[in-house]
């Protein structure tokens, strides 16, 4: 799954090393506690960006509410202020494995270049790249089986990753990477969307413009 949280009114959720390194602390807590595996991340200013593989019905939404709660209790206290921090629930899509997680990896890796924040992933000290691109250790992490078929090694699974960011992203996939997360569809084909909305009675994917076909 690929899930966005943003601050209240897109203002700002770190105003500090501390606080970014806080969040962390507080993301590899409750990924333990909720059963939930970290492909990817990355901490903007005012949003986070997160790729998880949770392994129970609730562990989403627990991982969420644990981390939320905990982190604004903790800007209130150090900042001497008050009310929500985060713009409401936080956004989400199921991702199809083999089509689309390692371009979830580099969607999520490059926000701080497409915000032109620096001019290579590298540089932004607040996201997964250097851990999956440069092996760097991290306790976060859990490589995704996508990930880990790019090489035979370590190494060479870096190498190789590293490769895919050698060309950004068509702009017709971060597009539909958005739409499926601000729209909590389905982020596939249609086929795997018409599996997911088989299995859960309900439409995950955006529908046509214009009124319903009558029956």
């Amino acid at each position: 799954m690929h899930l966005i949280q943003r601050g209240n009114n897109r203002s700002v959720c770190f105003f500090s090393e501390d606080d970014y390194l806080f969040y962390l602390e507080l993301l590899a807590e409750q990924a333990n506690k909720n059963s939930c595996e970290i492909h990817a991340w990355c901490l903007m200013t005012n949003h986070v960006h997160l790729l998880i593989s949770p392994h129970e019905h609730s562990s989403t939404s627990s991982l969420m509410k644990g981390i939320g709660q905990r982190y604004v209790q903790y800007i209130n206290r150090t900042y001497g202020r008050s009310g929500t921090l985060w713009e409401g629930r936080f956004r989400s899509c199921l991702v199809q494995s083999d089509s689309y997680v390692l371009a979830c990896y580099r969607y999520i890796e490059m926000n701080p270049v497409r915000a032109k924040m620096v001019t290579h992933p590298a540089e932004y000290r607040w996201s997964s790249y250097r851990a999956n691109a440069q092996s760097e250790f991290s306790h976060l992490i859990t490589p995704h089986a996508q990930y880990l078929s790019l090489g035979d090694t370590d190494v060479s699974t870096a190498e190789v990753y590293r490769e895919l960011f050698r060309s950004e992203l068509e702009i017709g996939l971060v597009d539909q990477i958005r739409a499926a997360t601000n729209g909590n569809y389905v982020l596939g084909g249609s086929r795997f969307a018409a599996e997911i909305e088989a299995m859960i009675g309900r439409r995950a994917r955006r529908g046509c413009p214009g009124r319903p076909k009558k029956h």
